[in-house]
């Protein structure tokens, strides 16, 4: 049964493809644009998305990443980004508004549509969001906030158009909000007790668990240069 105060529309769904960005940088699919009528979504994610590099993004952990367009008027009175700059400004593939960090969970099953997501982990910015906004500072601002949206493994695949329903439909971890959880694998201040609970939700994705699990053992440094430089 949905949660009636945490339903929302599907104001926006965005795609993209694959391609050079930058001189002397690899390919890069955070360009993303806005596609009309149903969606199919397999597990890894929207049939018509692609990521350039499948180390890093995509893949059935990340295979669907949700952002806030609730964030977007903080963003811009902040300075960050420009005045009416439209959705998927991010790199997201989906956009709404009532969905937060804030009051969504780890572990959370929604349904997309006809497809059934959970929320497996939040985003770790890269390089490529600070060349993408044209503001390098926002990998960093992304952390320092928590406002970096989230990503949904694929449970039941279906399809999902402009307009349709994401509600949620079952909570399994009510102490663990997105931005909790995400804010304390990026910033790694988390006690180590908090870290071995973290390390042991089986719904959290592997490399996050994997990532608590070493906190959980007194090793908080992680080298993020590879990650955040440009």
């Amino acid at each position: 049964m949905a949660h009636p105060d945490l339903t929302a529309r599907v104001n926006g769904l965005f795609l993209g493809a694959a391609k050079d960005r930058w001189e002397g940088k690899p390919p890069s699919a955070i360009q993303k644009d806005r596609v009309s009528g149903p969606q199919d979504i397999s597990f890894n994610g929207f049939s018509g998305d692609e990521q350039a590099d499948l180390t890093v993004h995509g893949g059935a952990e990340k295979a669907i990443h949700h952002y806030a367009f609730d964030h977007y008027s903080a963003w811009q009175s902040e300075g960050h980004l420009a005045p009416n700059t439209n959705p998927a400004a991010f790199g997201e593939n989906i956009s709404t508004r009532g969905l937060t960090e804030d009051n969504l969970c780890i572990g959370d099953i929604l349904t997309l549509g006809t497809a059934t997501v959970q929320i497996s982990q939040g985003r770790q910015p890269c390089w490529k969001l600070g060349l993408h906004t044209g503001n390098k500072k926002m990998p960093y601002l992304f952390q320092k906030t928590g406002r970096t949206g989230w990503y949904y493994r694929v449970l039941e695949p279906g399809s999902v158009a402009p307009g349709d329903v994401i509600a949620l439909v079952e909570r399994r971890h009510q102490d663990w909000s997105v931005k909790r959880v995400t804010q304390a694998r990026l910033t790694r201040r988390v006690s180590p007790h908090e870290a071995e609970i973290l390390a042991n939700i089986e719904d959290l994705a592997p490399g996050w668990r994997a990532a608590f699990a070493r906190m959980a053992d007194g090793i908080a440094h992680e080298d993020t240069t590879a990650r955040l430089g440009a």
